[in-house]
């Protein structure tokens, strides 16, 4: 497998932008397009010449008209064309930190196959990296590739002279959180996800569920303003989301959904929706939850804590996921009575089989075991479902 030649990178156009911000980018994306090529290794991208579009040179004139040809030629035109799309892009491993692909070589149009040039870019980000390879039919990609991220990528042919030819379509794929653990399968994506019920200040948010070799923890739901910040604003146990009308933008506002396992493992993401948006924000909902956490036990590097919830509002709660972070650097090891994931400080906590509902007034508890070194202070947020609780 041969080295990398050569990376580069650039911003791509997102849909529904400000036309300064628009036009800023569209001057950075004809800079880098309209670079010359300077053979192999030339970082990219830029733009493939049509096929046939090159222009035919006269010969000088002489002065006496030539004969007219006494047959038709045989030989095929040279007008210089691009190798064909290289096939099968496929990724044959997916680490943390790294993505093996592999695709079946172009064929040759004009001029021979002398690389390829692969572009690739996170999920509901704007940032595109290249990397210009030899005449291979494998690479490893590890530049700016990090844990529990999905990325999309492309592979054109390059000839001798720097046409390339049309990209491979994407391929997506998500890397694991870990490549060491007991679970790196990610769950599968969310599908169909929909806007329902609209009212004046909110929007109803489904899909259809995910699976996991382990089982699905929750969903993950986000915001993305259309440029390159997404926003989680809630974890939810089942498949469906009520959701604040976004307030106007200039930029879009749009959702999309990942499914979470108890390892940290992410989906895929949806597809995504666009929300009606109101003129003034709503208020926030009145809280309907109280959640206390107590430290049971504590001793140097390891302490056990329990979380009660309280239902407060007026009506069942049928399955839950409580969701905070810890303000110091306890690490979960063990729990009872919830299924409990971590993911950096963020912790999510979801409900047993047999304590899926709350009664009105009524309270469940979870605990859990873990270990720390320089903090084990308490948490001091909790969201229940997505919707934040008091605590006490």
């Amino acid at each position: 497998m041969a080295a990398v030649c050569s990376s580069s990178l650039f911003r791509r156009l997102r849909p529904g932008l400000p036309a300064a911000a628009v036009l800023a980018t569209a001057v950075l994306a004809t800079a880098l397009t309209a670079a010359p090529s300077a053979g192999a290794g030339t970082a990219y991208p830029r733009v493939a010449p049509a096929p046939g579009g090159a222009a035919a040179f006269a010969a000088e004139p002489t002065g006496t008209a030539p004969p007219p040809p006494t047959s038709t030629p045989s030989t095929p035109s040279t007008t210089p064309f691009p190798p064909s799309a290289p096939t099968n892009l496929t990724a044959t491993q997916v680490r943390s930190t790294s993505v093996t692909l592999t695709w079946t070589a172009a064929t040759r149009g004009c001029c021979p196959v002398v690389g390829y040039d692969i572009t690739y870019y996170q999920a509901f980000d704007d940032v595109v990296y290249g990397v210009s390879l030899g005449d291979v039919t494998t690479a490893t990609i590890t530049t700016y590739i990090q844990p529990g991220r999905q990325y999309s990528f492309r592979v054109s042919a390059r000839d001798g002279d720097g046409r390339r030819s049309p990209s491979t379509d994407a391929l997506t794929v998500v890397t694991p959180v870990t490549d060491t653990g007991p679970d790196t399968t990610p769950p599968s994506a969310p599908q169909n996800l929909t806007v329902g019920d609209v009212t004046a200040s909110t929007a109803k948010l489904s899909w259809s569920p995910s699976t996991d070799d382990t089982g699905v923890l929750g969903y993950d739901v986000y915001r993305f303003d259309g440029w390159y910040t997404s926003t989680r604003v809630a974890t939810v146990p089942g498949t469906t989301y009520t959701a604040a009308l976004p307030p106007e933008t200039p930029l879009r506002t749009l959702y999309y959904v990942r499914a979470r396992d108890a390892a940290g493992n992410v989906s895929i993401a949806s597809n995504t929706v666009t929300l009606p948006t109101t003129s003034t924000p709503p208020p926030p909902p009145p809280s309907t939850c109280r959640v206390t956490y107590r430290n049971q036990s504590e001793w140097p590097g390891g302490f056990v804590a329990t979380v009660t919830v309280q239902n407060t509002g007026t009506a069942p709660i049928d399955g839950w996921i409580v969701t905070f972070s810890f303000p110091g650097d306890q690490q979960v090891t063990t729990a009872w009575n919830a299924t409990v994931g971590q993911t950096g400080a963020a912790v999510t906590a979801r409900n047993a089989d047999w304590n899926r509902v709350i009664a009105r007034n009524g309270s469940t508890t979870f605990g859990f075991q873990g270990r720390w070194s320089a903090s084990d202070a308490p948490p001091t947020g909790f969201s229940l479902n997505g919707a934040p609780c008091t605590s006490g």
